[in-house]
């Protein structure tokens, strides 16, 4: 088998891998036509902000809380109850829309209900991905998953274009919601005895600080963390984004819409795939991408026509999703599996808990400047943000920033009070990890 495609052998994620190509196009098509729905309710940029920063905002509040029910309870059940709750708000959602009674603040609140979902499916999510391959296969395993995420992305905003120029964007939402079984019908058809599942956590005091302690005694993983974040909030809007340019600059319709979604994925998959097939990964990697990703960004933002732009944001993708691979790798190949729910949903928020503040920030920019100023913001302050994490952390408790970001993997199985206490176990924490996905 081709080393891009190794983790396949694993039957637990072939399963996994086959639900999730179908949901998440259906996700894509539901996230068109819902920025779609706000648009022909609103005509607003800052309201289609607002649906985005209120669908993320669980991320923030919730996050720390979805890492711990991770690390408590069985992922497999948490994920079939997030599944099931997330399938729930788009029956409801697009049942209103085809009843025609549909109203901006059922958006707002069915917007909000369903990140709730997503808080809690996150961590899990991420989570899990380890218990299906094991340390060995996870970084190609995260390739992969990032890979049939793109893909979805590739297909999903062109069909939600294209259908809903022909059935509206009600039955799009609807469709999403039946996507949700094969996740479910995956999930339950595993091998529970092929699984490489820790020790559930116990129930102890603290146990949410205690992930924050980690994560902030860590300044090689915090220094991620914040590039991340500068990235997720500001830069990572293209829902967004590319709704504004593509009827505001270009004047183009829903279909339009549609074909730069899946422009972008197709640099998303190439990068994706590119992840899979890495063995190691570098903090100049991390650091590097999410500079790229930003640059990248403030030049879509300067193309005078639709082509164009089209033509440049595959380049925004490549760069996007080599950042989120790395550092979602990065996060779990370095924590003790214990950790690794709370640690991961801390991850998660700061990735998509920032975009209930940048979010609404950007349409805003966007509505009162002029399109274009939402993406020479939003890519500035990623650049920005990154460089000024990398200035900071890599002084902090003399970290050195090496060629290699991750930590050898018996690493990991150190106590937690031996990897802190050791400033040379911290400064040797840059071996192989990596890995992303929101998405």
């Amino acid at each position: 088998m081709s080393p891009t495609f190794r983790a396949f052998k694993v039957r637990n994620f072939r399963l996994y891998a086959t639900g999730a190509i179908v949901s998440n196009v259906g996700t894509w098509m539901q996230r068109v036509a819902q920025d779609w729905l706000v648009l022909e309710l609103t005509h607003s940029g800052t309201a289609l902000g607002i649906v985005t920063g209120l669908q993320f905002l669980p991320a923030l509040l919730l996050g720390p809380y979805a890492g711990l029910v991770a690390d408590r309870f069985p992922k497999r059940l948490v994920l079939t109850c997030t599944q099931i709750v997330m399938a729930s708000i788009a029956l409801v959602l697009g049942g209103l829309t085809i009843a025609s009674v549909v109203q901006t603040w059922h958006v707002y609140l069915l917007a909000l209900l369903f990140g709730v979902g997503t808080a809690f499916d996150a961590p899990a999510r991420q989570s899990f991905v380890v218990e299906m391959v094991g340390r060995d296969e996870l970084s190609n395993a995260v390739g992969l998953n990032s890979a049939s995420f793109n893909a979805a992305r590739l297909l999903g905003p062109a069909l939600a274009g294209l259908l809903i120029s022909w059935i509206g964007t009600g039955p799009v939402i609807l469709i999403n919601a039946f996507t949700y079984s094969a996740v479910i019908l995956s999930l339950r058809m595993m091998r529970v005895s092929e699984l490489h599942t820790p020790a559930v956590a116990a129930r102890d005091k603290g146990m949410i600080r205690d992930g924050m302690r980690y994560l902030w005694r860590r300044p090689d993983l915090m220094m991620v963390l914040v590039a991340v974040f500068f990235a997720g909030t500001f830069g990572l809007n293209f829902q967004l984004t590319s709704a504004l340019m593509a009827t505001s600059v270009f004047h183009k319709g829903a279909g339009e819409y549609g074909i730069l979604g899946s422009v972008l994925a197709i640099g998303s998959l190439a990068g994706a795939l590119l992840a899979a097939r890495r063995v190691r990964i570098r903090a100049r990697l991390v650091i590097g991408a999410a500079i790229a990703f930003g640059a990248f960004e403030i030049v879509s933002a300067l193309m005078p026509t639709y082509l164009t732009f089209a033509l440049v944001l595959p380049l925004v993708g490549l760069a996007s999703l080599t950042m989120l691979t790395s550092a979602n790798a990065t996060m779990q190949l370095s924590i003790e599996p214990t950790m690794r729910g709370r640690v991961m949903a801390l991850y998660m928020t700061v990735l998509m808990g920032g975009t209930p503040i940048g979010s609404p920030l950007i349409g805003w920019v966007g509505q009162a400047f002029g399109a274009r100023y939402s993406l020479l913001v939003g890519g500035g302050l990623t650049v920005l943000g990154t460089i000024g994490s990398v200035l900071y952390f890599s002084r902090r408790r003399g970290l050195a920033i090496r060629p290699r970001l991750l930590p050898r993997p018996h690493l990991e199985v150190l106590p937690q009070t031996e990897l802190l206490a050791d400033k040379a176990v911290i400064e040797t924490a840059a071996t192989p990890k990596k890995d992303p996905q929101v998405a």
